[in-house]
């Protein structure tokens, strides 16, 4: 069931009085799953933002020229997939992707 279904619930039953302990503790526990390990990712990710920043200049570079010159100081368990996923998806505003083959990126 998607969590937005479940909170229409939750909050259903709340309104209605609803006030068995243990099933709106299974359905509070069921709608924060994940939220830990989301936490976490957020937090391995912050981890090396200004590196990969700092790294990063008006001069277009590959993912490959990229993770070449970070990798000794990201830390460990940091993939250059990891630094991919983040400058494509998580920090797209704060980073230019320069259409060739391959792709270049820059500082925004």
């Amino acid at each position: 069931m998607k969590k937005n279904s479940l909170v229409a619930i939750k909050t259903a039953l709340t309104n209605f009085g609803f006030a068995d302990e243990d099933i709106m503790a299974e359905l509070t526990a069921e709608i924060n799953k994940g939220e830990e390990q989301k936490a976490k990712n957020a937090a391995v990710y912050a981890s090396f933002h200004d590196i990969v920043m700092d790294a990063l200049s008006d001069t277009p570079v590959t993912l490959a020229e990229l993770w070449e010159s970070i990798e000794d100081e990201v830390p460990e368990g940091v993939t250059k997939g990891k630094v991919q996923y983040a400058i494509t998806r998580l920090w797209k505003d704060e980073v230019k992707k320069v259409e060739g083959n391959p792709n270049g990126y820059t500082k925004a």
